[in-house]
């Protein structure tokens, strides 16, 4: 078993059966065996006394003392404690932490996979930007949120489809084929005037001159009745071509992009609503008045609307207007109606802040049409804020001032940009700082870990130099009872918690959790190398000790290979060598 943790918890759990209070427990789910806050408290506590004492018709502390007093037995327990109203706080043998360096090894890049998923299918929807310009910073954070996501639930098991969902059929594509237009014009040697009502950002110009070469001055005298559908149809493809390219240099690979105006197209959005309709759930009336203002100009009138209030929404949902067109959220309703049938098992979507609104609604469509049985989470990524020579950087795509997500990648790299936006969580607002993100130094996340990474490919190479064989057959076999400090048990234990972290960070779609515990297994490895500065006991390499070396070399390979498979569900590239 990869996860020796849970392993222990197996054995709490096997004791309680042989106890009789198992089977009787309606929620064993609450049993857990964590790493305590406080140092003090052991290195792992369970609350199994506390959630079965009822069973046992005991008091969580009397029940405490006989689950103990059994456990104790156990050789690979050193000592246990029992804390406040029945806390068991373990401290375990070192070999307990030490054994499972050789198992590290053995497994390599697949060391904290799992199976959980059973291969189910899930589609993931994310970035999903307007195809309007390019992608800027902001964008970057749900498209590194998303990806690695992704990659997340693969290496637990999952079956991905990574999904774009173009928003095309909407008025913003007008919006951009009208600022084409003015650009195609000035590259035609018109004098043009470029209003606030426009995207306004340079990129335009290039799509400006290739509609000049493309149709010539075809359409300088024409109305727009003529050149709306071809110069948005360029126009578009134009910002899609960008739209890939800016992935493409974050490291981001789509398997479908989804076109809005195919529901258009298609008539789905129509058999949608048709379906809500069957199931009781669209109807005429009108909506209360808007909470927090706007009253004053505010006229009942009746609307087409989804009854979204039956599946947990807070109001219902208009779907079509007075003058027979769609509302914005009619293409939602079909395109999620899509998703459900083509035989998901489950949905994300990843969001960005100004969609946070939509949660509700979309939930509730996903329930009303797969009758509750399909189900989905939707993840907010917050606002990027960019700072560039100390101050903040104003972001406004219609007015073209943004940083453009290629902008930061050239800047600083893939692998910073990516390893950076999962430094906070997902809906925390995340300040990219250009100066910061550059420095070599502890407060450089992605810094530190790398150097982590490439400090132990320079102490294996210097061993090999030495005539030390630290391939990983001879490693995983080392004689860990040579590891008997502190602080390379302690870098043990952080290793043997990764399988856990990954499960977690899964089951909550949380990629985070991974770049948080990576800096953490760094801080411990740097602190390992430190306490060997002053202690010459602790030096890794000591050519008159080619067994404690393996050892204490065996322990370096097992945290690159965390950091390894860590940063492979980053998307960030392992530098051997900085």
């Amino acid at each position: 078993m990869t996860n020796i943790i849970d392993g222990f918890q197996q054995t709490i759990a096997d004791t309680l059966v042989q106890f009789g209070v198992l089977d009787t427990v309606s929620n064993i789910g609450a049993m857990t065996l964590v790493r305590p806050k406080v140092a003090a408290h052991g290195e792992l506590a369970s609350n199994a006394a506390i959630v079965c004492a009822k069973a046992a018709k005991s008091s969580p502390l009397e029940f405490a003392r006989l689950l103990a007093a059994q456990l104790k037995r156990d050789e690979r327990v050193r000592t246990i404690e029992i804390a406040g109203p029945g806390f068991l706080n373990f401290v375990f043998e070192s070999a307990f932490w030490l054994e499972n360096l050789g198992e590290v090894i053995r497994k390599g890049n697949r060391f904290g996979s799992s199976n959980r998923g059973d291969n189910l299918r899930i589609i993931l929807e994310f970035v999903s930007a307007n195809p309007t310009g390019p992608l800027h910073v902001g964008h970057a954070r749900g498209a590194v949120f998303g990806d690695s996501l992704g990659r997340l639930l693969e290496f637990t098991g999952f079956a991905v489809n990574r999904e774009y969902y173009l928003n095309d059929g909407g008025a913003q594509v007008d919006t951009l084929a009208r600022s084409a237009f003015l650009r195609y014009l000035e590259a035609n040697g018109q004098e043009v005037e470029i209003s606030e009502n426009h995207y306004r950002g340079d990129y335009l110009k290039d799509v400006g001159k290739a509609l000049a070469v493309k149709f010539k001055d075809r359409f300088v005298e024409s109305s727009e009745d003529e050149w709306l559908v071809p110069i948005r149809r360029f126009a578009t493809n134009a910002m899609v071509q960008l739209i890939h390219q800016d992935l493409a240099m974050l490291g981001v690979k789509m398997d479908n992009f989804f076109s809005e105006s195919s529901l258009y197209d298609s008539g789905k959005i129509q058999e949608s609503i048709d379906e809500l309709q069957k199931r009781g759930l669209i109807y005429e009336g009108q909506l209360p008045p808007p909470k927090g203002g706007g009253i004053d100009n505010w006229e009942p009138r009746q609307q087409t609307l989804f009854r979204s209030t039956s599946h947990g929404d807070d109001v219902d949902r208009p779907i079509q207007k007075s003058d027979g067109s769609w509302t914005y959220f009619a293409p939602d309703i079909a395109y999620h109606h899509d998703k459900i049938n083509r035989g998901f098992d489950e949905l994300i979507n990843v969001f960005g802040a100004d969609h946070s609104g939509y949660v509700r609604r979309i939930k509730a469509v996903v329930s009303a049409l797969s009758d509750g049985a399909t189900p989905i989470d939707i993840k907010i990524t917050q606002l990027v804020r960019v700072i560039k020579d100390g101050g903040a950087t104003k972001m406004s795509k219609r007015a073209g001032e943004f940083v453009q997500l290629r902008e930061a990648v050239e800047a600083v790299g893939a692998d910073v940009t990516r390893f950076v936006m999962l430094m906070r969580k997902n809906d925390a607002q995340l300040d990219f700082d250009f100066d910061k993100v550059r420095e070599q130094s502890r407060e450089n996340p992605v810094f530190y870990v790398q150097y982590c990474y490439a400090r132990i490919c320079s102490l294996l190479k210097q061993c090999r130099a030495d005539g030390i064989p630290v391939d990983d057959a001879a490693l995983e076999v080392s004689d860990f009872s040579r590891l008997t400090h502190s602080s390379q048990i302690a870098l043990a234990r952080r290793i043997a918690e990764w399988p856990r972290v990954v499960e977690q960070a899964s089951s909550h779609h949380e990629p985070h959790r991974i770049a948080f515990f990576l800096y953490e297994l760094a801080s411990e490895f740097h602190s390992l190398w430190t306490e060997g500065s002053r202690q010459s006991i602790l030096h890794i390499i000591q050519v008159d000790d080619a067994p404690g070396t393996q050892a204490r070399m065996a322990l370096a390979r097992a945290t690159a290979i965390v950091i390894s498979n860590g940063l492979s569900i980053l998307g960030v590239t392992p530098i051997e060598k900085m």
